[in-house]
């Protein structure tokens, strides 16, 4: 790993806001579980996404493994909490964003990429000097800090950010998280400084901009209203949210009672009425299901192998 900018942040781990201090280098693993090398679980073209991001050739999507959180009911546990990535230096990350432009994807789709972020700098450099030309995603849980957010000004060109819950109590307990709120309020303040509201090409195509998700979860444990209300009230009634109503108890959520069921029709109307009580019209809202269905734009089935 010769670049130093890369080899400082990973000496004393301080990338996210847990700021564990791993010697990654050292091969000591971070809370997130990474090491030093990139880990990929998969990457391939993937129409799972909101419309102008999979739009009609596929995003081309890199998940990672590792993630800063410990959500209970992760519905990609498989490569998010546990082991079996393929790691890969910058440059054959790099290599591995050109090979998915040259299978026309319309964008470069980054997942979870937050313990990478320094590499992920480090490869878009790299992949954009060699005649990368398709818009960066940087696909996230939003646990971010804006320090290391600012890093990639002018290497990120849509953030595709979750907010996950409007209080902290609900952070700690279901993704072990005692400030997410706060750091995720302060992230998304930062990536629209960054890239502003969405902008979409003549073809629909996401170009630059913000997109923040939010999952409906049963109980309003999400705390949906807060949410809304922030980004109403703080970043702008013009931003793209995407609603999510996949939920289902994945991983662990069947410890938990209150999250041990699918969301009810009465969740998902509240929480779309929600949009419209604070403006928020820009947009995609998925198909409420009685049963867990891919709607089109929010699938969870990743096949392993690239």
């Amino acid at each position: 790993m010769k670049n130093p900018n890369i080899r400082r942040s990973l000496e004393k781990c301080v990338i996210c806001p847990r700021a564990c201090g791993a010697d990654r280098l050292s091969g000591e693993k971070g809370l997130c579980g990474a090491a030093d090398s990139v880990e990929v679980y998969a990457a391939r073209l993937h129409f799972g996404e909101e419309p102008p991001i999979s739009g009609t050739k596929g995003s081309g999507t890199v998940f990672f493994n590792h993630c800063s959180l410990r959500c209970v009911y992760c519905q990609n546990y498989r490569f998010s909490q546990l082991e079996g990535g393929t790691r890969l230096t910058v440059k054959e990350l790099a290599g591995l964003m050109l090979s998915l432009e040259r299978k026309e994807a319309h964008n470069i789709n980054f997942v979870t990429p937050t313990h990478y972020a320094p590499q992920v700098a480090g490869a878009v450099i790299e992949a954009r000097s060699k005649g990368l030309r398709i818009p960066i995603v940087y696909n996230t849980s939003g646990y971010e800090k804006p320090e290391t957010l600012h890093s990639l000004k002018g290497l990120v060109d849509i953030y595709l950010t979750d907010m996950r819950y409007g209080r902290d109590e609900y952070a700690l307990k279901y993704s072990s998280c005692p400030d997410y709120t706060k750091k995720s309020r302060e992230a998304v303040e930062e990536m629209h400084r960054q890239v502003g509201t969405l902008r979409l090409s003549d073809a629909g195509l996401a170009e630059k901009g913000l997109i923040v998700r939010h999952l409906i979860l049963p109980n309003d444990v999400a705390c949906s209203e807060e949410v809304f209300r922030f980004i109403a009230e703080r970043i702008s009634r013009h931003t793209y949210i995407s609603l999510m109503s996949q939920y289902y108890p994945a991983h662990r959520a069947g410890e938990y009672p209150e999250l041990a069921r699918k969301i009810t029709r009465k969740e998902y109307d509240s929480a779309a009425q929600l949009l419209y009580k604070y403006g928020l019209t820009n947009g995609w809202v998925q198909e409420y299901a009685g049963t867990f269905v891919d709607s089109g734009f929010a699938g969870t089935h990743i096949e392993p192998g690239f």
